[in-house]
């Protein structure tokens, strides 16, 4: 097992793509903290923007109106980077079920918009954000984030003397997240309705902002040409969550199933056997390389991989699962959850 360092040289410059939501905000919030010089903010909501701008009132930060699906628009918020996260994205599994052609727009071809911006400009490294609906996708938001992953490890393999480092991270459910769960199931107690589950059973990897910035930041340190990182984290079931935060609230776990919605899977992975395989193990984290062969296989074909049928994928339901107890302090961990509570008891 190799354990790296987390991230210590702060970028200088960091353009956040997608940077009002959910995510980006919290690495916006971080990198401020961290000391960077500047960071540009690109995202198509004025709105969220002008928020944000009263919210930080932080002159490090310049807010860029435009879509990772306009090349033109994603060229000047690059230029004078040393570094892009990339996490605009259309996340919504139902929605991109609905509208796979947008989810296409945005995931796939915004993604190859932000790493060629990125090579033009010179940025010394980009990190785009991914997740487990990734592997074995089943739902249009997963396969355009798999395919996304292959447009960035493909930057490599095209050009091999690029100056510009292109890496992924991938992770599981981000806990108080824009759009996740727990915020739905607070709401619903507060209005005194039966929590929503779509399948008690279902697992899912959680973790929170915090962690999942460290992720990135870990990726900005370490990465290679072409690495996808990725977090260990644990799992835990949709009833034991909901019936954590019933608990956290002294309420009865009064819990509605509604079924699943459009394109769920009952468990998630975030990593394949194949992966795993040929991963390094960096204690909190697995670096897997990018397959850098070219496309003549001949060389290669009397090796072989025999190392992946020793390997299990890494899937929510067999990984290290949470009881109740453990999900409730990964909750109260979070100090949008602790807020509520205060609220809550006030």
């Amino acid at each position: 097992m190799t354990e790296l360092s987390p991230a210590k040289d702060v970028p200088s410059a960091v353009l956040i793509t997608g940077g009002t939501g959910s995510f980006g905000h919290r690495m916006v919030r971080h990198m401020l903290d961290s000391g960077c010089e500047r960071i540009n903010v690109l995202s198509r909501d004025e709105a969220k923007q002008d928020a944000m701008r009263h919210e930080l009132g932080d002159d490090r930060i310049r807010y860029f109106i435009g879509d990772v699906r306009d090349y033109d628009s994603v060229v000047p918020a690059s230029r004078g980077m040393s570094h892009v996260f990339h996490a605009a994205a259309l996340k919504q599994v139902p929605s991109a079920e609905f509208f796979p052609m947008q989810a296409v727009k945005t995931n796939i071809q915004g993604s190859q918009n932000v790493i060629r911006a990125a090579e033009q400009s010179g940025v010394q490294s980009v990190v785009c954000l991914s997740t487990d609906k990734a592997v074995y996708p089943v739902n249009a938001m997963g396969m355009t984030k798999a395919l996304m992953e292959k447009v960035a490890q493909a930057h490599g393999l095209e050009n091999p003397t690029a100056e510009t480092t292109v890496s992924c991270v991938r992770y599981g459910n981000v806990l108080y997240s824009r759009g996740s769960v727990v915020p739905l199931f607070i709401n619903q107690l507060k209005k005194k309705r039966p929590i929503t589950v779509t399948d008690p059973n279902m697992t899912r990897f959680m973790m929170s902002l915090d962690q999942s910035v460290d992720l990135v930041s870990y990726a900005f340190e370490n990465a290679q040409q072409g690495d996808l990182f990725i977090r260990k984290v644990p799992s835990c079931t949709i009833r034991d969550l909901a019936t954590a935060v019933c608990e956290l609230f002294d309420l009865p776990a009064d819990i509605k199933v509604i079924g699943t919605r459009h394109g769920e899977k009952l468990s998630e992975q975030l990593a394949t056997r194949e992966e795993l395989a040929r991963a390094e193990d960096h204690g909190s984290y697995f670096r897997v390389a990018a397959d850098n062969r070219q496309l003549n296989y001949k060389p290669y074909f009397e090796e072989g991989q025999k190392l992946v049928s020793t390997y299990d994928d890494y899937d929510s339901h067999t990984a290290q699962r949470m009881s109740v107890e453990e999900t409730k302090q990964l909750l109260l961990s979070l100090p949008e959850v602790r807020a509520e509570l205060e609220r809550w008891k006030s």
